[in-house]
């Protein structure tokens, strides 16, 4: 009896598994793969060299035509389009033809204790199967991988990245002893014609006359880059088409001067350029400057188009001086350095300024006390004011208001526009209190009111693990600050304004307390 019910029982099984096949059908046509049963490792291959885990997920790619997968391919990151090959082996044709290389430690999946030529030689393989197409995005970034010297392969990526088509190339290499010196004689008529975007760091760039049109070439950041002026005059006398130029501390440049032809260029950012003395701009629609470092000569001949400007000056300079030869000002950052003569009180106005940051930072020594109340001038030539934001950092000895309380009086100056006010580094100085009452009084339309005892990012910020450290003197004046917050100004704030008082981080910053005394000693015990 055994035997017929064996045969019975496997012919009803076979019967089973012949219902249930279409459904199998139906689910292996869509994007469901049964594959969680038993884990796979995606790089598992069989004796042919195939992979198994591309064979059982071979099903659940959709049946697409090859030029959808390769359109939806190439919108992958490096490292997720590399992982989609491993998983299906429908992708190897498009990961060879992916658009985008981008080689820095993490879409390399560098190892802390990886060796320099296990980097180097995983670039090398790409770019070898990836030779013979057009690339878009060739990025190489050696941030955060001293020790790791690539410069001896660099000539040979980049004959293979360097073709007509790309698009944006960036090298972002470090110092070492020995220079790479850019080859400038890559840049063929193809390669001129379709690229965009130029950015490089650490390297030597050495135009010259002959180099040829980059019709495209929008922008061009260079970061400690050795080149002239006359080597970088040739380059931008041929790149008609640049919108935004980026120099960051370029130590053999020593004048900049910027042609009228460049009509398309709107941004120009310098910083810490050492050997700059003079920069002179022509360019008729140049909208937005951003300078930091050592005083040079500024003479734009065309400032009817600047809207937004940034740039190291003197406050008085800057409200004596800007109103007249920038009159379209619409977002305006000064930062001073031990600022000493006070804001001026003039007729000019700022009548577009919409929003005004002032840093005032402080040198090696104690700076001279300067009046806050001055920055009154500011306010009132700006009729158009949405924000301002007020960065103290200076270690200055003011006068506290807990020393003298008697407030100083101006007429009255209502501004309907003024929503949003921040102060960093607030303290007892009495100018600050003022000023701080000033707006409060006149500012109808302010919403938010913030003042911050401590200057500087906090570790509240999604970017930052720490706040900025501060020195003895701050976090002593701290509590000072939100005792002259709480008798002077909180009493002022309508019930409309959103006032937030921030004082120094119980996490980062060591809490001091401060001796009770009575306030002809300056301190008040909160």
């Amino acid at each position: 009896m055994l035997a017929p019910n064996r045969l019975m029982s496997q012919r009803r099984g076979r019967r089973r598994r012949r219902h249930r096949r279409p459904q199998i059908r139906a689910r292996s046509a869509g994007f469901i793969a049964s594959t969680g049963k038993r884990k796979i490792s995606p790089c598992e291959h069989d004796g042919d060299g195939h992979s198994q885990a591309g064979k059982m997920m071979r099903n659940s790619i959709p049946y697409l035509p090859e030029d959808i997968l390769s359109r939806i391919h190439s919108f992958m990151s490096m490292r997720e389009a590399a992982r989609a090959v491993c998983v299906s082996r429908v992708f190897l044709r498009s990961w060879r033809c992916h658009p985008n290389l981008i080689f820095n430690k993490d879409t390399i999946g560098l190892k802390r204790n990886a060796f320099g030529e296990n980097f180097h030689g995983k670039i090398g393989r790409i770019l070898r199967n990836h030779s013979g197409i057009s690339l878009k995005t060739f990025k190489l970034d050696y941030s955060g991988m001293c020790g790791f010297d690539g410069t001896s392969y660099l000539d040979s990526w980049l004959q293979i990245a360097l073709k007509p088509g790309i698009e944006e190339l960036t090298l972002f290499l470090f110092d070492t002893n020995k220079q790479y010196n850019f080859p400038c004689s890559l840049l063929s008529d193809g390669v001129r014609d379709s690229l965009r975007y130029i950015k490089l760091r650490f390297c030597a760039l050495h135009p010259t006359p002959e180099l040829g049109p980059l019709r495209s070439l929008t922008s061009l950041s260079l970061w400690l880059v050795s080149i002239t002026w006359a080597e970088l005059e040739c380059l931008l006398s041929n790149s008609l088409a640049l919108g935004h130029l980026e120099l960051t501390q370029c130590t053999k440049i020593t004048c900049l001067k910027i042609p009228f032809a460049l009509q398309q260029l709107s941004r120009l950012s310098v910083f810490e350029c050492s050997s700059l003395k003079v920069i002179e701009s022509k360019a008729p629609n140049l909208s937005s400057f951003f300078h930091r470092g050592f005083r040079v000569n500024f003479s734009v001949v065309e400032t009817l188009q600047m809207k937004k400007l940034d740039m190291g000056c003197a406050i008085h300079d800057a409200r004596a001086n800007l109103p007249s030869i920038m009159p379209n000002l619409e977002t305006l950052v000064i930062e001073s350095v031990n600022e000493v003569v006070d804001a001026p009180m003039l007729p000019t106005k700022f009548i577009y300024l919409k929003h005004l940051t002032i840093r005032m930072l402080t040198g090696s020594t104690i700076s001279w006390p300067y009046d806050y109340f001055s920055l009154v001038s500011f306010i009132n030539a700006s009729p158009s004011l949405e924000t301002l934001i007020l960065n103290v950092t200076l270690r200055i000895v003011h006068e506290s208001i807990f020393t003298d309380s008697q407030l100083r009086h101006i007429p009255e100056h209502h501004h309907g526009h003024l929503k949003s006010v921040k102060i960093t580094g607030f303290s007892s100085a009495k100018s600050l209190v003022e000023l701080t009452c000033y707006i409060l009084n006149n500012a109808v339309s302010l919403e938010c009111l913030t003042l911050d005892t401590i200057y500087g990012p906090r570790c509240d910020q999604d970017k930052y693990r720490r706040c900025f450290p501060m020195i003895d003197g701050v976090l002593t004046e701290a509590p000072r600050g939100l005792a002259a917050i709480r008798t002077y100004i909180e009493d002022k704030v309508p019930s409309t304004v959103n006032l937030t008082v921030l004082e120094p981080c119980s996490r980062c910053h060591v809490r001091r307390r401060v001796q009770t005394s009575s306030q002809s000693d300056n301190t008040v015990s909160i």
